[in-house]
């Protein structure tokens, strides 16, 4: 039998929560398939860890995560603590220093979950969003002078090189490829950032020519989330930088009903290093402790870590219980529901066991 070594970072707010929901999902899906065992460690970093060490992470974690092969992140984020020190202390550390530089971000409408959308449904509403995690406009580069005096000035350089822009524009062509539409939206900005983002443009052209099954077009970024909105179906597959593509997944996450049902992976495609996968929600510290935290999110993107680990049918087979649960209308507050966290994992752990494929 396989053992997969998880690493589970659940960090802040509702993380610990929903990571160990997931955990439980998860283990009864293995135990379901019977071809696989997860051998899972946890990792007390986050906030809490700052508080005591001065940092979010050991200086050594990247080496400590290294020979993992997946992670399984809950969330970052304290009221306490300032956003930079959270994010870049523990988060982009990690999907910097490890290489993940596609994340992907499946976004569909739940049977069950309600949409602000009018006239649109289960269906209707079916994208991937590839975002760069890499560089692009949170590469870090820049600085800050003459503090506290009038003349106090801050930079924050977008960086967009040549190898990065190449091998996201290829993963995006890839997935488009893979799904049935073949079809991929380039996001952009190049009207107005007339440096990076005409890069970006040119290099999307040349990529597309070694996919000529794949049907693409490009959007301006503001003008997307209008086609997001007025007309959802139109799109599939989506790739935009980093900032971009953050802004716009949180979008598609509220338009599919909830941020607390959209999930994400953090993936270093060459398999060098282990990927990291998380809900997108983030801490939300209003809801911490409440016992009513949605754990879909949690569920789709521990069905992601499946995946990538090769157990696609054990995938497959948990978003079935995930969706049979919704559509049943087992779901937290946040969705229109009354259910409370642990009510919808038992409820997806009670359809996993008595699954007959």
């Amino acid at each position: 039998m396989k053992t997969y070594r998880i690493a589970a970072i659940p960090a802040d707010g509702i993380g610990p929560e929903v990571i160990a929901a997931g955990l439980q999902v998860l283990q009864a899906v293995a135990q379901r398939d019977g071809g696989f065992a997860l051998d899972v460690q946890t990792f007390d970093w986050g906030s809490q860890f700052y508080k005591k060490h001065g940092e979010m992470m050991p200086a050594n974690g990247l080496e400590q995560l290294k020979p993992f092969d997946a992670i399984f992140f809950g969330a970052v984020g304290a009221p306490d603590v300032p956003d930079h020190i959270t994010l870049w202390g523990l988060r982009l550390p990690i999907c910097q220093g490890l290489d993940q530089y596609a994340n992907v971000r499946p976004t569909k409408i739940m049977p069950g979950i309600k949409t602000p959308l009018a006239n649109v449904g289960p269906g209707d509403l079916d994208w991937v969003i590839i975002r760069e995690n890499s560089e692009g406009e949170y590469s870090g580069i820049g600085g800050r002078a003459h503090r506290g005096h009038p003349q106090e000035v801050a930079t924050e350089v977008s960086i967009f090189t040549r190898v990065g822009v190449e091998r996201i524009m290829r993963y995006a062509f890839r997935m488009a490829q893979s799904r049935p539409r073949k079809f991929l939206t380039v996001v952009t900005k190049s009207n107005a950032q007339r440096h990076g983002m005409v890069l970006w443009d040119e290099i999307a052209a040349e990529v597309a020519e070694d996919f000529p099954d794949v049907t693409w077009d490009k959007m301006l970024v503001d003008a997307m989330t209008v086609r997001m909105t007025l007309n959802p179906q139109s799109l599939d597959t989506i790739v935009a930088t980093n900032l971009h593509a953050d802004i716009l997944s949180d979008l598609a996450g509220a338009l599919a009903g909830s941020l607390g049902v959209a999930p994400t992976a953090n993936i270093n495609p060459d398999g060098l290093y282990p990927s990291m996968f998380e809900p997108i929600h983030g801490s939300a510290f209003d809801i911490t402790g409440k016992g009513i935290a949605n754990p879909v999110a949690a569920f789709w993107t521990a069905a992601q870590m499946l995946v990538h680990l090769g157990e696609a049918v054990a995938a497959a087979r948990l978003m079935r219980a995930v969706e049979s649960i919704c559509a049943k209308g087992i779901t937290t507050p946040d969705v229109g529901g009354t259910a409370k966290t642990k009510e919808v994992t038992e409820a997806v752990i009670g359809a996993i066991r008595s699954s007959n494929i």
